[in-house]
């Protein structure tokens, strides 16, 4: 379930991902920890392009819980379009909100779920505040979605 923090979302990063046979489960459908993994990938490489990802010292982002709402079930063959979102981010944290979307049937929505990422440090094991060149990048990130929508009003 979506945090009822989270009022705001912001496309970030679409990438398509195939379905292998590997992915389907004894019913014929793709196995529900399989979702998880495709928005692992996506969420990953979003977090690569954006530089956020672990430092020299191990410290880095952490996934501290993680959802998924099954709408319908994908199948082999085929594939699946992730959309990573972002919602507002704190002084240590950020949500990933991501949708599964068949390519193969009108990018109907098959699946919607998400991620906490936690900033945290590599010696203590506890959240630290989120690097400032990562703020930064999310916050541009956000004022951007601003002007775009003050631009359309």
């Amino acid at each position: 379930m979506i945090d009822n923090k989270v009022t705001e979302k912001k496309l970030v990063y679409t990438v398509t991902i195939p379905i292998r046979w590997g992915d389907m489960d004894a019913m014929g459908h793709v196995n529900n920890t399989v979702y998880f993994r495709y928005m692992e990938q996506a969420r990953i490489e979003w977090l690569s392009m954006m530089g956020c990802l672990p430092d020299d010292k191990g410290n880095g982002p952490v996934i501290v819980n993680a959802y998924c709402t099954f709408k319908k079930p994908l199948k082999y063959p085929g594939q699946v379009e992730v959309c990573t979102y972002i919602g507002a981010a704190g002084r240590s944290s950020f949500e990933t909100i991501q949708e599964m979307r068949s390519v193969g049937d009108g990018y109907a929505l098959y699946a919607e779920g998400g991620a906490k990422v936690v900033w945290v440090s590599a010696e203590t094991g506890k959240s630290e505040a989120l690097p400032e060149a990562i703020k930064q990048k999310l916050s541009e990130i956000k004022v951007a979605k601003r002007q775009s929508r003050t631009a359309k009003i």
